[in-house]
């Protein structure tokens, strides 16, 4: 108790001492009917240092919202466990500073995200905290997929089983090519394992918040219809609407998502040069 009762004291000292700070917490409305047009996922996924990309994706929500939508913002960037602090953050601040400064999570250019936090407040959109901690997902590598789960999700979402060969070669694809081709065979799986954690929670926490909608704000290969979140999303419960769109630097193999919006790509030295010498 005292573990989760210290951050909510602490974000609350910091609220008070906030000019920001809302003396009356919003009131979260009532999920609102399917608008027409928009599924009931919508998956923006991002390169994380790609600024035109950030615009161009805050861009395709604003006029959502703005069109009336009101959908769930489920968030890669804050972990799961954080969400008591989150909800306070949102309870209690009046812009998306005062968020960010009271989440205090590094890592991550919070300036990219400013506009969808401040969106999500401005409409009174509730912010879910989807990530696995760096902590949870080492033990993801240790120890396996479903050590993350309960007995309940493991059955639902067959984790128990292994997936199959022709998505784990993908996934294994993809982190070689994050890592310049040089991640050790043996420690393959285990990466493979906490990417795929990460996005069995984000698809089962998606799944809760229905039958309010729900956006996903993650990176490219979180909203990968071959590999990522929607693939967990067809494996359990009741066919939801879902549509994917990924903002790349370049050209995406079809099937990938339902659709792609090229962005110019940022000028950034080669990760991949400490490895060239």
């Amino acid at each position: 108790m005292k573990s989760k009762l210290l951050p909510l004291l602490l974000v609350g000292a910091l609220l008070a001492g906030c000019a920001i700070y809302k003396k009356n917490p919003r009131q979260v409305p009532a999920a609102s009917g399917v608008t027409k047009g928009n599924p009931q996922v919508l998956l923006l996924g991002e390169v994380h240092d790609n600024r035109a990309g950030h615009v161009q994706r805050y861009e395709e929500l604003r006029q959502r919202v703005e069109a009336g939508w009101r959908p769930v913002i489920a968030m890669e960037q804050f972990d799961r466990q954080d969400q008591d602090l989150l909800n306070a953050a949102q309870n209690g601040c009046m812009d998306a500073g005062c968020v960010i400064r009271v989440m205090d999570r590094k890592g991550w250019d919070w300036q990219q995200y400013y506009n969808i936090i401040q969106l999500a407040l401005d409409h009174k959109l509730p912010i879910v905290a989807v990530n696995l901690s760096r902590a949870d997902a080492s033990k993801v590598v240790r120890d396996g997929i479903a050590s993350s789960f309960d007995a309940k999700t493991i059955a639902e979402y067959r984790l128990g089983e292994p997936v199959s060969a022709d998505w784990r070669k993908a996934q294994e694809r993809e982190i070689q090519a994050g890592h310049c081709d040089m991640v050790p065979a043996m420690m393959l799986p285990g990466m493979v394992n906490a990417q795929m954690a990460r996005d069995v929670w984000m698809a089962k926490l998606i799944r809760e918040q229905q039958p309010r909608d729900v956006v996903l704000i993650a990176g490219n290969g979180h909203v990968r219809k071959d590999i990522g979140v929607p693939r967990w999303l067809t494996t359990y419960g009741p066919r939801l609407t879902i549509e994917t769109i990924g903002y790349v630097e370049g050209k995406a193999a079809p099937g990938q998502f339902d659709a792609m919006k090229v962005v110019p790509a940022v000028k950034r030295p080669d990760p991949c040069a400490k490895f060239k010498k």
